[in-house]
């Protein structure tokens, strides 16, 4: 009889409840069908996949793909490039959007205030095919606007398309450019939710901007901060497929070759699939011993992590 009532009133708040339901199926179906399906696929990396045999006929051959992986020379140079570049975005990207949503917090002129935000988000809409093309119109020896400047300081152009010092440089900055205005939205959300008798209280004592600052505003956003921080580790070594390939030419592929280049190259033009299966696996769990590494120690600083 419990177990009857139970279930009559899990559908009695499914039915209450319906086009809730229903506003959330797209994003349900989205997850199951881009996210969790292809998860199918990963089985590939034990096996000597042919796409004629398919998953279920293709033949079992263990870690042979994740050994040969380890043991090829390009391992160490993909693992740096790849780990240089997350640790640079975590450094000098990250940080932005939280400071940049901090400055636009203190703005009083509301219109300026939302003229601002719509410049720094619209170069989030722009695809990274334009934005490259952006940065190689600015950028490139011949004829850009940058090098034609420095050229008539009379110092010598420099390739910063070409360069590989320059490579990390531009990756950064164009990611800067393009999404540290987008990443200000949650932050904005979260100080909107801050209660302003604070401030008029840490007014009332004597607390200047800085104090109101760090004693009310960053405490308020704090567990958002975490949160995100452990989200973006678990794409730590995301790079950005597009970006980097767009990016990438002969004369910098030393440094710029990444995990995410490196399996399109072996599983699409080479059709290795099994061994681009076990490179994109392994950098997967990476992601993953990240997110569990990072989310226990927001739990014992006393945050309550993402679950």
């Amino acid at each position: 009889m419990e177990k009857r009532r139970i279930r009559s009133q899990f559908v009695k708040d499914i039915l209450r409840d319906r086009w809730m339901y229903f506003l959330l199926l797209p994003g349900v179906l989205y997850f199951v069908i881009f996210k969790y399906l292809p998860m199918a696929g990963l089985v590939m990396a034990f096996q000597d996949y042919k796409p004629h045999l398919g998953l279920l006929e293709s033949p079992w051959v263990g870690l042979k793909h994740f050994e040969r992986f380890f043991s090829e020379p390009q391992f160490w140079m993909l693992f740096r490039n790849t780990l240089l570049l997350a640790v640079y975005n975590l450094v000098f990207f990250f940080p932005l959007p939280i400071v940049l949503a901090l400055m636009l917090n203190e703005v009083r002129k509301e219109m300026f205030k939302r003229f601002v935000q719509t410049i720094v988000y619209l170069p989030h809409f722009v695809s990274w095919v334009v934005a490259v093309g952006i940065f190689y119109v600015l950028f490139t020896t011949e004829g850009g606007v940058v090098n034609e400047f420095i050229a008539r300081l009379g110092m010598e152009k420099i390739p910063f398309l070409l360069s590989e010092e320059w490579f990390r440089t531009m990756i950064v900055s164009q990611s800067i450019w393009k999404e540290a205005g987008w990443g200000t939205i949650i932050f904005l959300a979260a100080l909107s939710g801050v209660d302003l008798q604070l401030y008029e209280a840490a007014r009332m004592d004597g607390a200047g901007r800085w104090r109101q600052l760090w004693h009310i505003t960053l405490p308020a956003i704090r567990s958002t901060i975490v949160i995100l921080f452990i989200l973006r580790l678990g794409s730590f070594l995301d790079t950005g497929f597009e970006h980097i390939f767009l990016m990438l030419n002969s004369m910098n592929r030393e440094v710029g070759e990444v995990f995410d280049t490196y399996v399109y190259l072996k599983g699409l033009t080479q059709a290795q699939y099994s061994y681009s299966a076990a490179v994109g696996m392994f950098k997967s769990l990476v992601g993953l011993l990240l997110v569990v590494g990072a989310n226990r120690l927001a739990k014992k600083m006393g945050e309550e992590g993402v679950y």
